[in-house]
Parts: C-alpha cells; structure tokens; sequence
C-alpha cells in the first residue's frame, strides 16, 4: 500500500450522524408530548431492536450531547431495552423469538415462508414526566 494513500473511513465512523438524526427526532417527539401535557420529561424508555443497525452505546451518547437542546429534557436519561428478534410463520401462523440473525425456516414447521414481526425497529416505549418547574415558579404580583 502506497504510503500516501488515503484509508477509507470505516463505516463505524460514519454511524454517529445516524444516531444523532434519531436522537434529534426522538427528543423533538418528548418536547412535544412533555409541553402537550405542561411537564418535563424524566425519563425516556426506547426499544432497540437486535437488528435495527442502531448502536446503543452511540445512541446514548448522541441522547447525553443533544438532550441539552431540549426544551423539557434537559435532566432526561435514556434508558433503552434491547428488543429481540420475533418471527411470524406464513404457514403455520407460529410467532418464534430467535436469538440468531440468521434465519432461513420457522423453527415451528420449517417452512421458508417467515418475516420479522419485531426486531428491526427503534420504539418510544415509554416516557416518564414530571409536572413542569415553571408551574411552581409564583408569579409576582404588584
């Protein structure tokens, strides 16, 4: 390899601006539930499934910097659940947890005729709030 070649970045570095674009909708989606119901939020509860090609330890990171941003999740912590793969046979009708992301047959009847029913997506499980400090500021009075 030439000394003055250029390595091609690997896609790992790549990934933070993935998790930051989610962080960023995931916290705009808790400003408005939280100012929907005049409160801050607390926590903030998300599942990530084993095959959603999100980082967990990146998407905290991205949470930590960006929550600063946040009208009503500034004190917030993520707290995230790992979501397994589930499958849903075709013909059998059988829904099966596989720990191995690669899948050919329903472990049920063997049948091809499979799809992912849970494990690829990144879920808004829960949100804990609380009532909002700016209700317990008093207001002066003249």
């Amino acid at each position: 390899m030439p000394q003055n070649s250029k390595i091609p970045e690997s896609k790992s570095q790549e990934k933070p601006m993935h998790e930051y674009s989610i962080v960023s909708a995931l916290l705009e989606q808790c400003d408005e539930y939280a100012s929907a119901h005049d409160a801050d939020v607390d926590v903030v509860v998300v599942g990530i499934g084993v095959c959603s090609a999100i980082e967990p330890k990146l998407l905290q990171s991205a949470f930590e910097t960006f929550k600063e941003e946040s009208e009503h999740a500034r004190s917030a912590t993520l707290q995230i659940e790992i979501q397994p793969i589930v499958l849903q046979c075709g013909a059998c009708g059988a829904q099966s947890e596989i720990e191995d992301t690669r899948y050919g047959a329903c472990p049920k009847c063997q049948s091809p005729s499979v799809q992912i029913i849970q494990g690829r997506d990144m879920l808004l499980l829960r949100l804990e709030m609380l009532e909002s400090k700016s209700q317990h500021t008093p207001s002066a009075t003249p």
